[in-house]
């Protein structure tokens, strides 16, 4: 394996309404997720969450401890701007440039991310959020706000996280209207909104801080062939056209990936687009892209007569509960991948999959690329004041093995900024489903203490960044 760069920002992540709490304190309105999350039967809201903003000191001394030369968090719009236009919130101002300074002070590497499914509940109050065309005028005076403010201190500037897991799970990531709920269009008229705010926000980063970068987070997930029949692979590349260079294509070239928006129009789910869009999106061209890597797809041709379903989920965290798979009639099915083991959320697990992703977007676009989320979701259990994770060590072992051969092959990785530093709250499973190197003790129905607990992996990945990728096991 090649030995990573010597300036390699070895880190990990989080989300500002999965960790911070404080959802309504010192100014803060509410966000579509605190109204999302809330409505979820079993599992925790968002309104504490680990409590990171009353205890973001001590969550950066932990990091510091832990190594870290990078943190990727997000800025709650809602915290900023309450109703999402406006004035700003000098609170909610206050609180960012103490994290900022915090980090930037204990010699870590700040990298925020301006959107991470938090619209302001005001907006979808006000016009239905993403889905009305006023969220990207919004948004663009939100970004413009943030990074005036904070840019003379930051070097990476994230956009928009994972707009394609928006668009496959477009109910859960999304407050809808309930006459929207039936109109599969919307989730691509969403997508194409955020696009456009996604090109603004390098525009704005390239206009004031010239020497900054900018880019996308998006859940990738490479799609292979079920079998070597020629029509699963024509299925596989079919399903990667709409999944994955869907975006792609529109954050490197500026426009969509023909194949997939043909497929969208043929079936009235296409965006629709105003005369000068495609312009903006050309004009906002990333200079990198980070990807949030989790697990490998595989793909068949669909029977004849096949029915449109989307990407089913699983709730419970068993094997096999997953509620189904996306078809697309006479495009691609996506199955599960006999050759892997999966999670018991039944995420495929495949490390190779990683360095697949890294040398093939590389080929594409010969931009460098950001690892901003990677990890694995367990019942991490607490005894006898520890926990004992050789799971997640191994998972996170052999993914960082791959990104170092994708290295080794000229694939210029800034970054491995995995999920999570801390336990925090799981969009689908609340507190059930965990991913830190810190374990913060509560429940999905018991604050407790909300202490923080070095986990087994927190030492293990301690050893990794002191050896700057060396020791990995």
């Amino acid at each position: 394996m090649a030995v990573f760069p010597k300036n390699f920002l070895w880190g990990a992540s989080t989300s500002a309404y999965q960790v911070e709490g404080a959802a309504l304190e010192d100014g803060k309105g509410l966000s579509q997720q605190d109204v999302v999350n809330k409505g979820k039967t079993g599992f925790a809201d968002a309104s504490v969450a680990s409590d990171h903003y009353h205890r973001y000191k001590e969550d950066v001394q932990l990091m510091k401890k832990l190594g870290l030369k990078s943190y990727r968090f997000s800025i709650a719009w809602s915290r900023i701007f309450p109703e999402g236009v406006g004035e700003p919130n000098p609170k909610g101002v206050e609180f960012y440039h103490n994290l900022i300074d915090e980090l930037v002070v204990n010699g870590i590497e700040p990298i925020p991310t301006l959107y991470h499914y938090d619209m302001p509940e005001a907006l979808v109050e006000k016009y239905d959020g993403w889905i009305g065309r006023q969220s990207v005028d919004d948004y663009v005076h939100y970004a413009d706000f943030v990074i005036r403010e904070y840019g003379s201190k930051i070097k990476y500037w994230l956009t928009i996280n994972e707009q394609s897991i928006i668009v496959q799970y477009w109910k859960q990531k999304n407050h809808i209207p309930d006459r929207y709920v039936n109109d599969e269009q919307i989730k691509y008229q969403i997508n194409h909104h955020m696009n456009l705010a996604q090109a603004y926000s390098v525009i704005l980063v390239h206009k004031y801080f010239p020497d900054a970068m900018a880019g996308a987070a998006l859940g990738y997930s490479p799609i292979y062939a079920l079998t070597s029949e020629p029509k699963d692979a024509l299925a596989a590349q079919n399903a990667n056209n709409l999944r994955n260079l869907f975006y792609t294509d529109v954050y490197f070239k500026g426009f969509y990936n023909e194949s997939a928006l043909k497929y969208l129009q043929d079936n009235n789910l296409a965006p629709r687009m105003e005369l000068g869009d495609e312009a903006i999106m050309k004009a906002g061209i990333s200079d990198f892209l980070a990807i949030n890597y989790y697990n490998s797809d595989a793909a068949k041709w669909p029977e004849t007569g096949a029915k449109r379903r989307w990407s089913g989920v699983n709730l419970s965290g068993k094997k096999g509960d997953i509620s189904g798979y996306e078809t697309q009639p006479g495009y691609y099915e996506i199955c599960r991948n006999p050759n892997l083991d999966t999670t018991d959320w039944d995420w495929a697990i495949d490390p190779s999959g990683l360095e697949y992703a890294l040398e093939d977007l590389y080929s594409r676009y010969n931009k460098p690329l950001m690892i901003t989320e990677n990890g694995i979701g367990a019942h991490d259990e607490l005894v006898d004041g520890k926990v004992h994770d050789q799971y997640r060590i191994d998972y996170m072992s052999d993914h960082i093995a791959a990104i170092g051969r994708a290295i080794g092959r000229g694939v210029p990785v800034i970054s491995y900024n995995p999920w999570s530093y801390i336990d925090l709250l799981s969009t689908s499973n609340g507190y059930q489903k965990r991913y830190g190197f810190v374990y913060v003790d509560r429940t999905d129905d018991d604050l407790k203490n909300l202490a923080r607990i070095k986990k087994d992996s927190f030492y293990w990945y301690q050893e990794v960044i002191n050896s700057n990728g060396e020791n990995l096991k």
